[in-house]
């Protein structure tokens, strides 16, 4: 576990009546700065407590038993924090608390199994995927609150209503200022990033079975935008006075010849660029979002757009082999490129790596084994979706051919 920055307790009084000179005495405990309260159901007079020091003032039998019972307290409280910190558990000031009161594990919450998890991912997850995870536990916190009307729940209290509940809530919850909505695959993400979080639980002991074993994630299946080999050329014999719109077209078409991801183009370097074996240009580097290594053979097409930007003066005291741009603002301009060149689909920077996948590589006899390997592919499954992908063009088009002839045998028959 990350050491954690403070643990304290302090004995503290609150007045039980305006009317009465009596105290309630409470232990308050404090792990980074997040504090847990109990009541202690011990009293004492407003006149011998001593705030400064946290015990009862005097000598006398009552007092000495008083303070000596706050001393038992304190210590079994520091043997509840040493006892979580030997089993290298999850640290906090409910934790503590419940430990002390002899709850623990059975007591473990929601919020808990978030706090353990975002805290022993960090420097693990890439800051991506780690956001992912934080914007999920906002939204069960959203939901907590809207919802169910409570700041959390015990891990054992949640069940399949439970999930389904907050699914339906991910479903027609309105987004906070820039966040997306979440649509129907994003919302089955958040469920995936929650079921994850349950599991972590399990092996943690904190929680015996998974409520989700009988869930059924539903995702819906999303075309794989593309350009097609005739806009492909389009694109490439197209000019753009615009310096924005013409340096985005380069990246976009390095991108289409190399199957490069936007934030794995964006951290290319120069030390990055190699000769093989070969002898020819090579990318050696590591996919971003899986730390796969990756060794790429560079096409012409890639390599002329890498000349081009050789020595380019925005690259300046960097090792950057392109000025790239924010995602966002590529989007935006890639959808004023292909209105230019005529193409109506909804094309993203990512539909280059589609593009790379389908048309440069699969339908150019590329083995898809090999196609993997370049793309940086952990799994083969992933790859044969884009495998999938040129099927159903390939029928689709065969069907267009076959109606093409059977209306040309009709006209035909009919002269």
């Amino acid at each position: 576990m990350p050491d954690f920055t403070t643990f304290s307790v302090l004995f503290f009084t609150r007045k039980l009546n305006r009317n009465k000179p009596e105290l309630s005495i409470y232990a308050r405990i404090t792990v980074d700065g997040k504090c847990s309260e109990m009541s202690l159901k011990r009293k004492t007079s407003v006149n011998n407590w001593d705030t400064s020091k946290g015990r009862v003032r005097g000598t006398t039998a009552k007092a000495r038993n008083l303070n000596s019972y706050l001393d038992q307290v304190y210590s079994k409280l520091l043997d509840a924090h040493k006892k979580l910190l030997d089993k290298d558990s999850l640290i906090t000031a409910d934790r503590i608390k419940a430990y002390y009161l002899g709850f623990d594990e059975d007591h473990m919450t929601l919020l808990d199994i978030i706090d353990y998890h975002n805290n022993k991912m960090q420097g693990v997850l890439k800051w991506g995927t780690l956001k992912n995870y934080y914007t999920t536990a906002e939204y069960l916190s959203r939901f907590l609150k809207e919802i169910k009307k409570t700041d959390n729940i015990y891990l054992k209290q949640i069940n399949y209503q439970f999930i389904t509940e907050f699914e339906d809530f991910l479903r027609k919850v309105k987004p906070k200022k820039g966040q997306k909505p979440c649509g129907p695959n994003g919302t089955m993400k958040h469920l995936e990033r929650f079921k994850k979080l349950l599991n972590l639980a399990i092996k943690l002991e904190w929680l015996v079975k998974n409520p989700f074993h009988s869930y059924s994630f539903k995702f819906e299946k999303n075309d794989r935008q593309f350009l097609t080999e005739r806009e492909l050329h389009k694109l490439e014999e197209t000019f753009f006075k615009s310096a924005s719109l013409e340096r985005v077209k380069d990246l976009f078409l390095f991108s289409c010849y190399s199957g490069l991801s936007y934030i794995d183009l964006k951290e290319l370097t120069t030390d990055q660029l190699v000769k093989g074996m070969d002898g020819k240009d090579w990318i050696y580097t590591k996919r971003e979002k899986t730390q796969q290594s990756v060794k790429i053979p560079l096409l012409h097409s890639a390599n002329t757009i890498l000349k081009k930007y050789r020595g380019h003066n925005i690259l300046e005291d960097s090792n950057a082999v392109f000025p790239v741009i924010s995602n966002q603002k590529m989007n935006k301009y890639l959808k004023d490129i292909m209105l230019a060149i005529g193409v109506r689909k909804k094309i993203t920077f990512h539909s280059a790596r589609h593009t790379f996948a389908t048309v440069v590589m699969l339908s150019n006899g590329v083995p898809i084994e090999t196609v993997s390997k370049v793309l940086g592919h952990t799994k083969l499954s992933t790859t044969q979706i884009y495998a999938r992908v040129m099927e159903d063009k390939l029928s689709k088009d065969m069907g267009r051919l076959d109606q093409m002839i059977r209306t040309r045998g009709l006209q035909q028959e009919v002269k």
